[in-house]
């Protein structure tokens, strides 16, 4: 595992589109905290996960936090940890791929950013995103003010630690040669969010892509 790193799956959300708690909704016959957390050991990082609706203890070690969304699952996971780098990735973002963890961990060591996160065809994502444990006090003043969103909180602490937030190009990466998808999909795809039993159904026909050569290797 990397040094001075964690991974954390943030896995707080009501859930309300799915109809059901989505980190035990079977996705290829695993549920999607399993693929989560997959892809953090992947991307050789310690693996836990930031809130539950639902016991998934057996799964990973859980922190506890006050349902306050994926912010406030930030906040308590940063708190859990005296590492430096956090990795946070939904629970329904299975199609990322372990490489974009890595790299964007690399870049987030090498530029010192606070918070670094992808960006594609010119938009910025909000997740993945790594962070660094000296945000945790700026972000949990956005929460105590009912700032709510992550990406303008990540934003602010960053302003004033008077350092970098980053968006990181992936297509830059994936030109290079140093990101790709073990399934061989395109980076537009790999941050679709399921929210809703047809998205399931999207993502089972998206994995089912992968060349049989592949299916036990992750990139």
């Amino acid at each position: 595992m990397q040094p001075d790193c964690v991974g954390f799956v943030l896995a707080g959300g009501l859930s309300s589109r799915m109809g059901t708690d989505k980190a035990l909704v079977p996705l290829g016959g695993e549920p999607l905290i399993a693929h989560a957390l997959c892809i953090l050991h992947e991307a050789n990082l310690e693996p836990h996960i930031a809130g539950a609706r639902s016991p998934l203890a057996h799964f990973a070690p859980v922190v506890e936090d006050a349902g306050q969304g994926p912010l406030g699952g930030i906040c308590a996971a940063l708190a859990s940890t005296q590492a430096r780098w956090a990795v946070f990735l939904p629970v329904d973002q299975p199609l990322l791929p372990p490489s974009l963890l890595r790299e964007l961990l690399w870049h987030a060591q090498v530029t010192g950013a606070v918070a670094t996160v992808p960006r594609v065809s010119g938009f910025t994502e909000t997740f993945p995103a790594v962070v660094d444990r000296a945000a945790l006090s700026s972000l949990e003043a956005a929460l105590a003010a009912g700032a709510g969103g992550c990406f303008r909180a990540l934003q602010t602490a960053a302003q004033q630690l008077g350092r970098l937030f980053s968006a990181v190009p992936l297509e830059l990466l994936i030109q290079a040669g140093q990101l790709e998808h073990q399934s061989a999909l395109p980076p537009t795809l790999w941050f679709v969010n399921l929210n809703a039993p047809m998205q399931i159904a999207r993502a089972e026909a998206l994995l089912a892509r992968r060349d049989p050569a592949d299916r036990d290797r992750v990139s």
